[in-house]
């Protein structure tokens, strides 16, 4: 045969198959794309050298390990719906006297005309959007925008890296199907059917047993710590428990609407039903698959979209003060000397200070029995993995402090404290430490002054105000015995500044350069900085990387969706061309069609949606608790933009509802190809 006999034959059956084709070129080419655009936006060199550059880099470059995974298994799973199609075309091939090594050139020279399409459009779609997504970025840490146009070789290497493998792996696939098929079994595999498979019940219980044990996971976990592990098996139970359903359970469903007579047997129910019972094994793992999908990019939207919007209020929770100043000392020479190098340094830049708030805290970690704090190793060992359901952060305060910062005139006997807790309420009146030191709880008080510790924990504060400064010295030593570590007594100075960001930013830079310099001078002298400005860069480095990548994986999933419903309808409705055509010339109309047509996709395409927004609704507690370990305690907010992700996300269900429901009519109303 002539050298460009089989390239010719090979984009012959492309352009001929165009229906099946071409969706599936434009799914490799979008995740091409989205590929090259995380390579390309984790190795730019202009985001890296951005204040927080190399924390959303450090995040997107996770992105392409998810994609790189997701395109083996999506590729493989919509290449096996194209290769059903075209098995018919390959037996027709032996027919004409072609051999199955004949074939077999034949599909290589179709996987590199498509692995050629799709790298070129691909990498080209990537290299344009990739200065949009970088332009993003930069936009997000606050950067000066850089319309300089680059190419990384980088991202195209990992590109090619990652994609070629994967486009042979399918390569070697097809071969294996085809060598292992005969030549007759080519030919009638498009008419070849699937049995009505039985009901199989314990299937079914069993998806029913995993997902209620999945749903109780996701609603008995109480400590935020717990989510992240047991996130993962309530996630691996949710997804065999669907596919259990789907494909065990989606049939037991038919039989028991095939048992209603009044349901049955209408003309748009008949056909609709009568269908499905054969196919529902494959129709269970694509039902199953669109549901995954949807669900995953529901709860990934939504909590990257929570994580964004809530960023600012999590970035004013951490630094309550634009300036937050923490000294390891209890020496008030010390204290006096930070004071002034904060005072000289805003009267040299001529910054006015206000809302000034200064104490001396001790602080300690405990474990909290009713109403004793335990702090001794070996009773801490003993509670084992529930140490997270009373571990307690300690702060305690001298009275004289919290009078001077809240303003009231509050006494105390030296058995006698004021407490404050956070996240959890405290029920007792006395408070007793491991080796017998009890207080009485003279009154809990409803708040106190943020100190940006207790917003970055999930576990619950209590703030501890005693008698003077001597009986603070005295806890701190009797502390140090119990957990046999060394405590400091802290000296917190925080304040706010009357000045424009970038003036904030100087003279709080300046602050930190002479507390440096004093520490030189100052053996063990620990002194920290903080500042809200200074640190918000890095904060929106972090959520928006997320919310970056987020939406990144949340396109590539509804790609992945959207062409797996296509290709179901689409060679469901060739299969379905004949069994119509019959039915239409023994007096079965256009409009009856229609309503089979609509009855059988409505039953089949809304299901996953409801049950996707199901897992979504059963999945929003651990997706609260997760968040929260972020930093951001606003549930509101997460569920306004988890409902508000439904409804979008249903339109566009219905949308392609409409497409796939056309699509599949057109198929099936026409004459047979």
């Amino acid at each position: 045969m002539k050298i460009g006999f089989y390239p010719k034959l090979a984009w012959t059956g492309i352009k001929k198959n165009k229906k099946i084709y071409v969706p599936y070129i434009f799914a490799c080419i979008g995740v091409i794309m989205m590929f090259y655009m995380i390579s390309f936006l984790s190795t730019s060199k202009i985001v890296k050298g951005m204040l927080g550059g190399e924390t959303m880099q450090m995040i997107l470059s996770f992105g392409c390990l998810v994609i790189s995974v997701f395109a083996l298994i999506f590729l493989f799973y919509t290449n096996s719906f194209l290769m059903k199609r075209r098995y018919h075309e390959f037996g027709l091939y032996h027919i004409l006297g072609m051999g199955k090594k004949n074939v077999a050139y034949v599909m290589v020279w179709e996987c590199m005309q498509i692995t050629g399409i799709s790298l070129a459009f691909g990498i080209g779609g990537g290299i344009f959007f990739s200065k949009l997504g970088e332009l993003a970025m930069i936009k997000m840490l606050g950067g000066d925008v850089d319309f300089h146009f680059t190419i990384s070789e980088v991202s195209i290497n990992s590109t090619l890296k990652v994609f070629l493998p994967i486009f042979l792996l399918i390569l070697l696939k097809c071969f294996f199907q085809i060598f292992r098929m005969k030549p007759v079994e080519l030919l009638k595999s498009a008419q070849v059917g699937e049995k009505a498979p039985k009901a199989n019940w314990i299937l079914a219980v069993c998806g029913i047993i995993i997902l209620v044990g999945a749903y109780i996971i996701a609603l008995s976990i109480e400590e935020p710590m717990k989510v992240i592990g047991m996130f993962f098996v309530a996630v691996i139970m949710v997804i065999v428990a669907t596919y259990l359903l789907f494909e065990a359970g989606s049939v037991v469903l038919c039989k028991i609407l095939k048992n209603n007579k009044g349901y049955y047997y209408q003309s748009n129910h008949f056909i609709s039903v009568s269908t499905m019972m054969f196919r529902m094994k494959r129709n269970g793992e694509g039902l199953a698959s669109i549901c995954i999908l949807s669900t995953m990019v529901l709860v990934m939207i939504s909590a990257v979209s929570c994580l964004y919007i809530g960023a600012e209020d999590f970035l004013n929770a951490r630094y309550p003060q634009e300036l937050v100043i923490n000294v390891q000392t209890e020496d008030e020479k010390v204290m006096n000397s930070i004071q002034e190098i904060v005072s000289e340094v805003l009267l040299e830049k001529q910054v006015e200070k206000k809302d000034e708030i200064f104490y001396t805290f001790v602080d300690a970690g405990a474990y909290l029995e009713k109403n004793e704090l335990v702090m001794s190793p070996e009773k801490m060992e003993n509670y084992g993995r529930n140490v997270y359901d009373h571990i307690r952060q300690l702060f305690f305060i001298s009275l004289e402090d919290y009078n001077r910062i809240m303003g009231t005139e509050e006494t105390l006997r030296e058995d006698e404290i004021l407490l404050y807790n956070t996240k959890l309420d405290y029920d007792y009146d006395t408070l007793t430490l491991e080796n017998g030191k009890e207080w009485k709880v003279k009154k809990n008080l409803p708040e106190f002054v943020d100190n940006g510790i207790d917003v970055m924990q999930t576990i619950s504060s209590m703030f501890i105000f005693v008698k003077n400064k001597d009986v603070l010295l005295e806890i701190r030593e009797e502390c140090e015995q119990l957990g046999g570590m060394e405590l400091y007594a802290d000296y917190y100075l925080g304040m706010d500044l009357k000045a424009g960001k970038e003036k904030e930013i100087e003279t709080i830079q300046e602050i930190q350069n002479r507390i440096e310099q004093r520490q030189l001078q100052i053996e063990g002298l620990n002194v920290m900085v903080e500042s809200r400005e200074i640190k918000r860069v890095d904060f929106f480095a972090l959520y928006g990387g997320i919310f970056i990548l987020g939406i990144i994986l949340g396109i590539v999933f509804i790609l992945g969706m959207v062409l797996i419903m296509y290709y179901k309808q689409v060679t469901e409705g060739y299969e379905d061309q004949q069994r119509f055509e019959i039915l239409q010339k023994v007096g079965m109309s256009r409009r009856d069609i229609r309503k089979s047509i609509n009855s059988q996709v409505l039953t089949v395409f809304f299901m996953p949606l409801l049950v996707a927004g199901i897992h979504t609704a059963f999945a929003f507690p651990m997706m609260s608790k997760i968040i929260v370990l972020f930093g951001i305690n606003n549930q509101r907010v997460l569920f306004l933009v988890t409902v508000a992700c439904y409804v979008i996300f249903t339109l566009f269900y219905v949308v392609m509802y409409l497409v796939t429901s056309r699509a599949y009519y057109g198929i099936v109303s026409s004459k047979k190809e």
